[in-house]
Parts: C-alpha cells; sequence; structure tokens
C-alpha cells in the first residue's frame, strides 16, 4: 500500500499571528498551517506593545519574528519609541528567532497618513539605520512609497549590501527591479488568486522566480475563495478569515500562473527566503 506523498514545505514570510482574530484558535492555527506544509512563519511586529508578544509566539511555536515600528502606528507612538525598540533589538541580539526589523516603511494611501510623511519617514530612516547596526535585514512596508523606501535604502546601505522583503509588492517592474538591485526579495500572497489584480498577477508572474517569496499577511489580504464582498458582507455573510494554512493555496494557484510545478516553486521560494532573511538558514537545519 502506497503512503501519501509528504506535504511541500512552505514558509509564510509575513503572518500576523498575534491578531486578535486569532485568539480563540491560535494553536490550532499553527497546527493547521504545519499539517499543510506550511513548516515556518515570520511573525512581524507592528509596535513597541507588541514586540513582546511577538518574541513569545515565536518561541512558543518554533517560529521566528521581527521587530518593527509599523508605519499605521507611528502617528500614536512617541519619539521614545524607537529608543525602546533599539534597546530590544540590544536585549534580543542573540536570539536565533530574530530575524529582521520590521515591519516598517511608508505608506502613502491610507487616509490621514500622507499629513504625516515625514514623521513617517523619520522612523523608517531610524529604524533602517538599527537594522544596519544590528546586522538585520528589514521586512518593508510598502504602499505608494516605493520610491521614497528605495531613496533611503540607497543612502543607507550596509556594508555586505541589504537583504529583506518587500511585503505585499505592489508597485511597477522598475522599482521591482530597483528592490531587486539592492538586494531584496518581492512578497506576493492571496491578491494574486484575484483575476483582478492584473498588474500584481503579471509582477509574480513575469518577475524572475529568484526574486518571490510567498506570504499570507494573515489575517489580512485574504485569498480570493476566503474573500467576502461588501455585497455578501451586508447580506449578513461574514468576512473570512486568511491564515498561514492557506499559503499552499495560494502557491498552487501561483505556480499556474507562472506554468510551473509546485515542487519547482516551494523549492525556489524556500531559497529565496533563507537569502532575504539569513537568520531562517539555522531554524530550518
Amino acid at each position: 500500500m502506497q503512503s501519501e506523498p509528504a506535504p511541500l514545505q512552505w514558509i509564510d514570510t509575513h503572518c500576523h499571528l498575534d491578531a486578535r482574530e486569532f485568539d480563540a484558535d491560535r494553536a490550532a492555527v499553527v497546527a493547521r498551517a504545519d499539517a499543510a506544509g506550511v513548516t515556518m512563519q515570520v511573525l512581524p511586529a507592528v509596535g513597541v506593545f507588541n514586540f513582546d508578544t511577538v518574541r513569545k509566539l515565536a518561541h512558543e511555536h518554533g517560529l521566528a519574528y521581527a521587530l518593527g515600528i509599523h508605519p499605521l502606528c507611528v502617528g500614536d507612538a512617541p519619539d521614545e519609541d524607537l529608543d525602546r525598540l533599539a534597546q530590544a533589538l540590544q536585549d534580543h541580539k542573540d536570539d536565533p528567532r530574530l530575524v529582521a526589523v520590521g515591519e516598517i516603511g511608508v505608506d502613502l494611501f491610507v487616509p490621514g497618513l500622507i499629513e504625516i510623511r515625514p514623521r513617517q519617514e523619520h522612523f523608517y530612516r531610524e529604524q533602517l539605520k538599527l537594522a544596519r547596526k544590528h546586522g538585520l535585514p528589514v521586512i518593508l512596508h510598502v504602499r505608494r512609497s516605493a520610491d521614497k523606501l528605495l531613496k533611503h535604502l540607497r543612502e543607507l546601505v550596509p556594508e555586505g549590501g541589504w537583504h529583506g522583503i518587500g511585503h505585499a509588492f505592489n508597485g511597477s517592474e522598475q522599482q521591482a527591479a530597483e528592490f531587486l538591485k539592492l538586494g531584496f526579495k518581492l512578497g506576493f500572497g492571496g491578491t494574486v488568486t484575484f483575476d483582478s489584480a492584473r498588474q500584481i498577477r503579471r509582477l509574480a508572474t513575469e518577475l524572475p522566480l529568484e526574486s518571490l517569496v510567498m506570504e499570507t499577511d494573515s489575517p489580512d489580504i485574504p485569498p480570493q475563495w476566503v474573500y467576502t464582498t461588501a455585497a455578501e458582507r451586508e447580506a449578513g455573510k461574514p468576512q473570512g478569515r486568511n491564515e498561514p494554512g492557506e499559503l499552499p493555496r495560494i502557491a498552487q494557484q501561483l505556480a499556474q500562473l507562472r506554468g510551473i510545478s509546485e515542487d519547482t516553486l516551494a523549492a525556489a521560494t524556500t531559497a529565496n527566503d533563507m537569502q532575504a532573511l539569513p537568520g531562517l538558514k539555522a531554524l530550518l537545519a
């Protein structure tokens, strides 16, 4: 009797496992992901208030984490939070599960954030300096802000160059090429499952395979089969919840778009993950 083939191995490079949406069944979410072949998740912090949470979750479940201040949180963050981040990075510099500074960046899409763009850029730049000081990659929030992010990256290149991920990338081909030149990989997730996401699907299909990493951004950015429309929600159908266990099915659709096997995509993106976040190598050994 033939045994079932083992599931392919995937890394979810961006998952907010600490989100309140997972409070009721977090351990089960991790178990489902692991059973589906998602054997590693990277949990980025968004502010000082969840530094300890993502670190503890990473240790509890055998995952990885990043520490940083998200641009959506900059407006409420005092300047002293940069000092707190610096102290946290120093305190945990020997923690093998700390693999990056993130999620950091600039957001020029969300209403109200454009007005505080200088403050966003200040926090972003200071966090790049901390990443450079500690020799850590960065996980970037890129939302209508690619050129701003690139400007500061070019001005602060560390010895040996940058490593990191442009999370949920949605820029142009030219901007993608510039991130790749600087040493970054680009993250793709649930959006590639929508026929209407033509630009993102084209980028995910046409960019070099060695430039891609997979992510879910759980519980956000649900794939097509989880998403419910505004009309459906108004009619009483609840919004589906994205979770890391959806990653293999998302990857299956991306492999089909690219005309390659899932095995090829899994092997390539895992290698790319470890190039972008070198600390993952020891965790996956």
